[in-house]
């Protein structure tokens, strides 16, 4: 569905076509999204209870975008019926991206499952060629290419065949399904996330897509397992929720004006950068040891970071 209103929407136009090099303010936004989103799962990380630290976070950083809204000397945009669908669209995406992540982390091995979760980078530029008429140059896909293998690595036990093979060889493990699903879901998140910052102002979409995770977040923690967790984590947590609001903030718009001025197929994978942002803060500041495949991980997403930057 949202495949063929991408085509309609933009079979008459050539802007993404002009689209095959990142241009340097894009490349920074989305490098300072990567870290803020490293950022902020680090706050995640130090919480006690995460989903509801996440709703806390969705609602310190919604409130901040309200006031931002508030403060706009413009008035709000109208809203079409196909941005609206967007959001919702992208929304639920994302909302069901961390639901199967979080399935996948809690029943399987995390050298398992997270690499599994990386494949949307195998989708991205595929939806991008075929339905956003973007296009990739050799060393841009060399970058590509190169971050997904130090993605795909990152969580690894070992740097030998089996080890790498042995995600694959277990499709029909419960958590590696849910795994490879969230990767799935991501790409074609990431494509509506696309078409919506651009028909609409990244600053406005992106106050809609928090909206409405906000929304899906809020409907899962009504549930009646929930019920004294929210003042429990608000008295435990509200130091790192103060933190969280703008950092989280600043990660999503961020990476939607870049992504609104760069090919979707480079944005995504350029936001990798995460990882190695998430490894540079485990290892100063969580005393985690580095360790031969981080390093080997890290080298290879950042030299796919170069070429798409340079190549």
């Amino acid at each position: 569905m949202f495949f063929s209103l991408a085509k309609n929407s933009f079979a008459s136009r050539s802007v993404f076509s002009y689209y095959t090099r990142m241009s340097t303010v894009a490349f920074i936004l989305i490098v300072l999204s990567a870290i803020s989103h490293a950022l902020w799962n680090l706050l995640v990380k130090q919480s006690r209870d995460k989903t509801v630290f996440i709703w806390w976070m969705f609602l310190c950083s919604g409130s901040m975008l309200n006031l931002v809204i508030w403060l706009m000397p413009q008035p709000f945009p109208q809203l079409s019926p196909e941005v609206s669908l967007y959001a919702l669209a992208g929304g639920a995406c994302f909302v069901f991206y961390h639901l199967f992540n979080g399935r996948a982390y809690r029943d399987g091995d995390l050298s398992l499952t997270y690499p599994l979760s990386q494949t949307a980078m195998v989708y991205v530029p595929v939806w991008g060629i075929l339905f956003l008429h973007e296009s990739l140059s050799l060393f841009g896909t060399a970058g590509v290419l190169l971050i997904l293998a130090g993605a795909y690595t990152v969580q690894l036990r070992a740097l030998t065949l089996s080890e790498i093979s042995r995600p694959f060889r277990n499709l029909g493990n419960s958590s590696v399904q849910a795994a490879l699903a969230a990767g799935f879901i991501y790409s074609i998140g990431a494509v509506v996330d696309k078409l919506g910052v651009s028909q609409f102002p990244p600053l406005h979409f992106t106050y809609l897509l928090v909206m409405v995770m906000f929304a899906f977040f809020t409907l899962n923690i009504l549930r009646r397992r929930y019920r004294g967790r929210l003042r429990a984590e608000w008295q435990a947590s509200r130091h790192l929720i103060f933190w969280s609001g703008p950092v989280m903030m600043g990660s999503f718009l961020c990476f939607r004006y870049g992504l609104q001025m760069a090919p979707m197929s480079y944005a995504v994978p350029l936001r990798q950068v995460s990882l190695l942002a998430g490894v540079l803060i485990g290892v100063v500041f969580l005393g985690e040891a580095c360790g031969r495949i981080r390093s080997f991980a890290a080298v290879l997403i950042l030299s796919g970071v170069c070429l798409i930057r340079f190549g």
